[in-house]
């Protein structure tokens, strides 16, 4: 078998707030780009599986040992596939310990490693919130976990898209994220030093002023106005 081109390996982060669909698009995502002759893997969320298993929340202390666990995944996977995306990354447990507990401990070294993915996608608010495992703490925590999430990626000059619509519209509107990025990597000519820095500082560009606002009540009267309009 020949060997994979490394300059051509795709790293894609799905970000976001509880119940905003990355489960969901993570899996219909691989899903199409293996339909293209891609080899895609979809990285679920440990979180999830640790609750599940656990039967509880995890406290602050288990943290470290939830975000260590996905990179851990995420990288396995990366040594397999063509094409990973991952169902969240270190820097969401980051945020949700920064949220719940107070702690910033995990923000250097999630932001160092969320600089490594070629695309993050942060999924919008747009989805209504649906009980799903413990783990879901309610609708009122999305605006917020939303906008620190933001936060700390701007912070940090990582640039990012965010994915909107409901059903396929979802996974349409990814996948052309996913196109435009490897657009960009087969303009890169392969070459010593290469790395993701080299494609996500031409997301940049890509970037709309809405997509760039860190407040979550904007977003909400956007989608106000959306509905609105559709019943006027």
């Amino acid at each position: 078998m020949a060997a994979r081109d490394e300059s051509k390996r795709l790293k894609i982060a799905l970000l976001g707030a509880e119940s905003t669909g990355k489960s969901q698009l993570a899996t219909e995502l691989a899903a199409q780009l293996c339909a293209q002759g891609i080899y895609a893997i979809a990285v679920s969320e440990y979180l999830r599986e640790w609750c599940e298993r656990e039967g509880r929340v995890p406290q602050q202390p288990e943290q470290a040992h939830i975000a260590q666990t996905q990179q851990t995944r995420i990288e396995a996977a990366t040594a397999q596939a063509s094409c990973v995306i991952a169902d969240t990354t270190p820097l969401m447990t980051a945020v949700y310990s920064e949220f719940i507990f107070s702690d910033t401990h995990l923000h250097l070294d999630a932001l160092a490693y969320q600089k490594s993915f070629d695309l993050t996608l942060v999924t919008g608010l747009d989805m209504p919130w649906l009980a799903d495992g413990i783990q879901r703490d309610g609708a009122h925590v999305r605006p917020p976990v939303d906008a620190l999430l933001r936060r700390l990626l701007h912070s940090a000059s990582i640039p990012f898209e965010v994915i909107y619509g409901q059903g396929a519209e979802r996974c349409a509107r990814a996948l052309q994220a996913v196109q435009r990025i490897q657009d960009t990597m087969n303009s890169i000519a392969p070459r010593a030093g290469y790395t993701p820095a080299n494609t996500s500082n031409r997301l940049k560009n890509w970037q709309s002023t809405c997509e760039k606002c860190s407040d979550p009540d904007c977003e909400h009267r956007l989608f106000q106005d959306l509905k609105l309009d559709a019943k006027s």
